[in-house]
């Protein structure tokens, strides 16, 4: 997959996004997702535009399962936002991007 975003991974996770000194939206994804394919380009979107406010990140599932199963995620795409360390948001399932713009704007604006 081609994609600009940021791939964390199991090993880097906790720099990346717990230590984070802005908040995290970590896309957890898989190959195989339609869907996961599908907002990419939003989320593509969201980090140009607010990428100063909040880091945007991809995860794949199948080759990081030990924070996937550490987060309890069990759909995708599932997108958590984390700060300080913390879930603060958690979103499942494909969204629009003037969804994912709403259910965002408390950490953008």
């Amino acid at each position: 997959m081609t994609t600009a975003l940021k791939e964390v991974t199991d090993a880097s996770f906790d720099a990346d996004v717990l230590k984070s000194d802005k908040p995290v939206l970590v896309d957890f994804w898989a190959e195989w997702c339609s869907s996961c394919r599908q907002i990419t380009p939003s989320l593509e979107a969201i980090a140009a535009e607010h990428g100063d406010k909040i880091g945007v990140v991809k995860l794949n599932i199948d080759q990081n399962p030990a924070t996937a199963d550490k987060y309890g995620v069990m759909s995708l795409p599932t997108l958590l936002v984390f700060k300080d360390g913390a879930v603060v948001k958690t979103i499942v399932g494909a969204q629009s991007k003037a969804a994912l713009d709403r259910d965002l704007d408390a950490f953008v604006s």
